[in-house]
């Protein structure tokens, strides 16, 4: 991209946020209900534990984690460290590429303990493993997937790809 080219336009972004949603009430209805097990689109089956944060600390820990993971390695082998930070706003957790360093920026649990779980740091992470444009593209999609399944387990990653698909995301 020139610098006389505008961004791409990110056409699914409320798409995908809509299918995210959706994910996360599904692990949400399930810990309501003391079962990771569910019905889905006909199919049983069993959610994996989804972990929550209580700090920014503790947040950052677990995406060290993550991009250390030997099958994250193996699929994103030249993956650089990132920074978890502190935001004001409760309503978004967001990634940005300061110069070449990634930084996520994520609402502490005081003021927002919807985005201090797994699945929103992951979509965070997923970001900084895919720069293709628009950011929430095909290619972003794919990314979050396959992260989704490396980490939490094959059952997340069907239960994504049927919602993005639902929701008619590409």
């Amino acid at each position: 991209m020139s610098a006389q080219e505008p961004p791409a336009r990110d056409w699914q972004r409320a798409k995908v946020y809509a299918a995210e949603e959706f994910v996360r009430t599904l692990f949400d209805r399930a810990a309501e209900h003391g079962s990771r097990g569910i019905e889905f689109f006909g199919a049983q089956l069993t959610l994996p534990p989804e972990a929550r944060f209580g700090s920014v600390a503790s947040v950052q820990r677990y995406v060290d984690d993550v991009l250390t993971l030997p099958a994250v390695r193996r699929e994103w082998p030249a993956v650089a460290p990132v920074t978890v930070r502190a935001r004001r706003a409760a309503s978004a957790a967001h990634y940005e590429n300061r110069d070449g360093t990634g930084v996520i920026a994520v609402p502490d649990l005081a003021t927002a303990d919807w985005a201090m779980r797994e699945l929103v740091v992951l979509h965070e992470i997923a970001h900084h493993l895919c720069h293709a444009a628009p950011p929430h593209g095909p290619q972003f999609v794919a990314t979050l997937c396959t992260l989704a399944e490396l980490v939490m387990g094959p059952e997340i990653g069907h239960v994504l790809r049927v919602v993005y698909t639902k929701e008619g995301v590409r």
